[in-house]
């Protein structure tokens, strides 16, 4: 068996090392290389062709940000994202999202951590499952030209659900779960709704710490009001409520209001916390068949059971479409549980969460 080839980039002399010695440990990955800087890491990934780069954000001479967008330009190539969890590291982390990368590990301790190897299972396991990914090198918006005018239509068309009365939207709820490369797909998705819209819940597969910073850049480019979620707070329209990384996130029903649950000892489920399954569950305890559900590019089952539920209940489900998804698991086997209504490229699922929402306010 072909081992998965990866190429480390960190300025720390000890980072590397340990970074070498946890991937080298796993039989199925071989380390064909370090490198302390981004100019190397380039130089290093055309010459030896990686299929994984694990990629530390603040380095001299070139720093990760900059080094990922130069790579996927000119050789894309799956890269996980090594920060620690600083408000200017989660930032760079994000955008490096945007310019292609596919995943990102929270360094426990600071930009030389060491206590690294206490995540040791955890980077092999990001590797492993990025070496499956597939990176294009116009992957950086998934909302490609062509699309913007449809969106704009789709936008004109949708708004007239601003007139509804506030319970109906109230009434009303979507879902949408992601994880390996979904950032920048839920951003575009989120970004291209238009107001009037019911509350939206997102469960992005990230670290604590990256959720917030997520949750804030999206809010900068959408017209709803997009934040962590928070507990205890209560669920409005024209909201969207991103799970804060390692916690999941519930819904309670008071009176005739839902509010937010934050549970940080609930344990994770199919290896990750926040999981989609579990905010399904709730989603659809409070809201029944007006709920709508999306599916988004990530590795494993997540979700699938989840959607099952909304569609059971007579709610509607979509799943991204295989070519436009990094890792095309979780879309996969939502789609062979049978549980999905309509497949589509991330495009087009704004103008289709908004006709369901249309169509259950009549």
């Amino acid at each position: 068996m072909k081992k998965i080839k990866v190429l480390i980039v960190d300025d720390s002399a000890f980072m590397r090392k340990v970074l070498e010695d946890i991937l080298s440990s796993d039989n199925e990955i071989e380390v064909v290389a370090t490198a302390k800087d981004g100019k190397e890491a380039i130089e290093l990934t055309k010459k030896l062709e990686p299929h994984v780069i694990t990629m530390d954000v603040e380095m001299p001479i070139l720093n990760g940000l900059e080094a990922t967008k130069s790579i996927m330009e000119s050789k894309p190539t799956p890269i996980v994202m090594l920060s620690a969890i600083t408000k200017e590291g989660s930032e760079a982390t994000l955008k490096a999202m945007d310019y292609g990368a596919v995943d990102v590990i929270e360094k426990p301790s600071g930009s030389v951590s060491l206590d690294i190897r206490k995540i040791g299972e955890d980077i092999i396991t990001n590797v492993k499952s990025a070496s499956k990914s597939t990176v294009k090198s116009n992957s950086i918006r998934f909302l490609k030209n062509e699309d913007k005018n449809q969106n704009i239509v789709a936008e004109k068309s949708l708004e007239k659900i601003s007139g509804i009365a506030l319970e109906k939207l109230n009434s009303m709820a979507i879902l949408i779960g992601s994880s390996t490369g979904g950032p920048p797909v839920v951003s575009d998705i989120i970004s291209s709704l238009p107001k009037g819209m019911p509350p939206i819940f997102v469960v992005q597969h990230m670290p604590r710490g990256f959720t917030k910073v997520f949750a804030e850049r999206m809010n900068t480019v959408s017209k709803l009001t997009v934040k962590e979620a928070e507990h205890g707070e209560l669920v409005k329209s024209d909201h969207v409520y991103v799970a804060p990384g390692d916690t999941q996130m519930l819904l309670q029903k008071r009176g005739g209001n839902a509010y937010i649950s934050i549970d940080e000892n609930m344990p994770k489920v199919h290896g990750t916390r926040p999981t989609v399954d579990i905010t399904a569950e709730y989603v659809v305890k409070v809201y029944g068949r007006n709920t709508v559900g999306v599916i988004l590019t990530g590795i494993g089952k997540d979700g699938a059971n989840g959607l099952k539920q909304i569609k059971s209940i007579g709610g509607y489900t979509i799943a991204q479409d295989k070519d436009s998804c990094v890792i095309y698991g979780m879309p996969k086997t939502a789609i062979e549980m049978n549980v999905i209504d309509v497949v589509l490229n991330p495009s087009k699922i704004p103008e289709e969460i908004i006709k369901f929402s249309k169509k259950i306010v009549g």
